[in-house]
């Protein structure tokens, strides 16, 4: 697919759907999926305490060049969240708090950035949420073209336009369009399964109990001694 490709309209799911989501958080969802989708850990977010879920509009860059952040956010939608992928490794601050204001301003949920964020300080203060790979002061220059709306791979995972985007203190996860349903589905018997499994926990049952953990750990060759004089 060429530079300068930029895909106008793109699948999206429900904000009720997304809500879900977010309320069950990056570890969940992830679980929920078949332990797939997490991007790679170096993506942080720059403040504590958010959690949002959204429609990805996709987006790819150069290293040093944000132009195409800027052509993406005209085509966003309130609920978006911009997963911006680079053609290759760099730090540089791509964004900062004037195109957060922007974001904002489309009500662009958050941001996913393969690359450096910088004005940090204004970035919380404004609430803003995003997730970078680092925080570097380096600006970037407005030269080359990219794409908006193609598929990418950001962090380690192939992200597709339209793909739900979950992000926490955990990381990121990527849901596939088609699989959402799915994945709430799931989700609500993890969530379920978990609260009550808490419950028993915390009336001080062990895991070893209730996963019935005791009969294969014997068989994989689990042994206990009175003492270490007992091994001979």
């Amino acid at each position: 697919m060429k530079m300068g490709t930029v895909i106008r309209n793109i699948h999206r799911t429900s904000q009720d759907k997304l809500e879900l989501l977010r309320s069950y958080g990056v570890a969940t969802t992830h679980e929920a999926i078949g332990r797939t989708g997490l991007m790679k850990p170096y993506m942080r977010p720059i403040t504590h305490g958010l959690r949002i879920a959204g429609n990805a509009v996709t987006v790819l860059v150069h290293p040093g060049d944000n132009t195409m952040v800027h052509v993406a956010i005209e085509l966003c939608q309130p609920g978006d969240v911009l997963v911006v992928a680079v053609s290759a490794d760099s730090t540089d601050g791509m964004t900062g708090d004037l195109i957060a204001s922007s974001m904002m301003a489309h009500g662009v949920t958050g941001l996913i950035l393969d690359a450096g964020c910088r004005d940090v300080s204004d970035l919380i203060a404004m609430g803003f949420p995003v997730w970078s790979r680092a925080i570097s002061a380096k600006g970037t220059v407005k030269a080359t073209l990219g794409q908006v709306n193609t598929p990418i791979v950001c962090a380690g995972v192939l992200t597709m336009p339209g793909d739900a985007v979950v992000a926490d203190e955990d990381g990121v996860v990527i849901v596939p369009f088609a699989e959402v349903d799915d994945a709430i589905a799931k989700g609500e018997l993890r969530i379920d399964k978990e609260a009550r499994k808490r419950e028993r926990l915390k009336a001080g049952e062990l895991n070893l109990d209730i996963e019935e953990m005791r009969p294969w750990l014997k068989d994989l060759g689990l042994t206990y001694y009175n003492s270490i004089e007992d091994i001979s």
